[in-house]
């Protein structure tokens, strides 16, 4: 599509209005969608099935921390022309005047190379290509790429999101097992109908920015079938891993009750007209996005739960 195809930044503000504060940096790293990076590579790091001292725990979650914020710093650099024209993200650091683009590259760039390195010094080689690889697909794949060239963005572009618990996994063993892919595969399987309840009811700002997001290129009634489809299709991945070693019945408990809700969720979803979705201002559709953050949330919860009574002797049973 020529109309939503993009070779970089265009119109953003680069001027800095105002003296930038210690929490302008800090929102550079996109601190909401870190704290998710965060808990689900400490899952990935505490279930593995080798024990790792806590300090380098604790280290080696704190630099796939710093690589997914210089990934949300590299974001915001590139994206800062769309930023300013979409109105959920008016306010971040470079639309709004605080941080100039530079600014933002060259911290992200250099948090991007010392997590790397210092995961490796940490940890193992392992673990360090793994966050390299993600920081750059999402920065270079997804947010150079992907983000305007396709409608399918964020069901390719959702595997850096997926990425952390493998790391951790990584972190913990040197090495990739069925565990920490099925983790992976159950953040990539929930990205696209996590992101795709949001965009129905975000639309026009996706449509104003020439985002080529679904609801933008096949409509919002395309959209729910979609959303009800990869809903369908999770269901099976998140019950994959009652069949390994990391989990047991806390975690089978949880997945039944939380792909019920879900697939419930995304019925509802399906079954709306826009004229209801209108006339009640995307209720169920705000709803279901907020519940899918719960919803993984809650099943890495899971997983957490297990892995610590397994460390404990398991269930006796």
């Amino acid at each position: 599509m020529s109309d939503t195809s993009y070779t970089g930044q265009s119109s953003a503000p680069l001027t800095v209005e105002g003296e930038a504060q210690f929490g302008d940096y800090i929102a550079l790293l996109k601190p909401r969608v870190m704290s998710l990076v965060v808990f689900t590579a400490l899952v990935g790091l505490l279930v593995a099935p080798v024990a790792v001292h806590p300090f380098i725990g604790f280290c080696a979650v704190l630099f796939i921390a710093i690589g997914g914020g210089a990934s949300g710093a590299l974001n915001m650099w590139w994206d800062a022309d769309i930023d300013a024209i979409m109105r959920r993200t008016q306010k971040r650091p470079i639309p709004a005047g605080k941080v100039t683009g530079e600014e933002a590259l060259a911290v992200g760039s250099a948090l991007a190379a010392m997590s790397v390195i210092m995961l490796w010094l940490a940890t193992n080689w392992v673990a360090a290509a793994l966050l390299a690889f993600t920081i750059f697909f999402y920065a270079v794949v997804y947010t150079m790429w992907l983000k305007r060239a396709t409608p399918q963005n964020i069901v390719i572009g959702g595997a850096a999101g997926a990425f952390p618990p493998m790391i951790g996994w990584a972190a913990a063993t040197g090495s990739i097992s069925i565990e920490s892919v099925l983790m992976f595969l159950l953040v990539f399987m929930w990205t696209p109908p996590h992101f795709w309840a949001l965009a129905l009811f975000m639309k026009s700002d996706y449509h104003e920015a020439k985002v080529p997001m679904l609801t933008v290129t096949h409509g919002r009634k395309s959209t729910r079938t979609h959303i009800f489809v990869y809903t369908l299709l999770l269901a099976p991945v998140a019950f994959a891993l009652c069949f390994t070693s990391i989990a047991g019945p806390i975690y089978l408990a949880a997945a039944v009750v939380l792909n019920a809700i879900f697939v419930k969720g995304a019925w509802d979803i399906w079954n709306r007209t826009e004229e209801q979705a209108e006339a009640d201002n995307y209720a169920t559709e705000r709803k279901v996005f907020k519940f899918s953050l719960l919803y993984l949330s809650l099943l890495f919860g899971a997983l957490l739960i297990e892995g610590i009574v397994m460390r404990f002797g398991g269930w006796g049973f």
